[in-house]
């Protein structure tokens, strides 16, 4: 079943109405989502490599979990919901540390608007990578990366094609916010 999600204004603030995923992206309405970067005690960070099936950026690496906020769902809760989904890890809103609130408007080829505010969080990884589950259709894979290999992969990203590369900004920040937070 397709989800619902709230109608933000470009400013952010609920609008009171909702509607349907598909329409969200097909009319380019503004909508909340959680994006959640796991990093471990020993300087690595957990990347998503994103399905095969994925309208968007198919095969790419991204942020370890990220969805759509259904509607009437608060942020936190989104987040803790996409992290058992995507990844099949019981997490708690204290777990949670958001670091700011990204605002990524873009269209694409396949006629997909996303006019999307990302609020973004981090949070240590205290399992084994091993012990994740990756959701058949979302996560094609999953993988640990030091500072320095996601440094690295970030810069050649131009030519490699290895992160979603429109993001690069968002992908440094949270990096050194990781740092900042390890």
């Amino acid at each position: 079943m397709e989800e619902r999600i709230d109608i933000i204004s470009r400013i952010g603030e609920l609008t009171g109405k909702s509607c349907l995923k598909s329409e969200i992206h097909n009319k380019g309405h503004y909508h909340n989502t959680a994006h959640i970067w796991f990093y471990t005690k020993d300087e690595k960070i957990l990347l998503q490599q994103r399905s095969k099936t994925k309208a968007i950026c198919p095969l790419l690496w991204d942020v370890s979990v990220a969805g759509h906020v259904d509607a009437g769902e608060t942020i936190e809760q989104a987040a803790i919901r996409e992290i058992k989904e995507e990844i099949g890890l019981v997490i708690f809103e204290s777990d949670l540390n958001k670091i700011g609130v990204f605002e990524c408007f873009k269209s694409y080829e396949n006629g997909i608007i996303d006019n999307e505010f990302h609020h973004t969080y981090l949070a240590k990884l205290m399992v084994p990578i091993e012990s994740l589950i990756p959701q058949p259709g979302e996560v094609e894979a999953l993988k640990l990366i030091s500072f320095e290999d996601y440094d690295m992969k970030l810069n050649e990203n131009v030519d490699n094609l290895h992160f979603v590369k429109t993001n690069k900004d968002d992908y440094e920040f949270v990096l050194n916010q990781i740092k900042a937070n390890v």
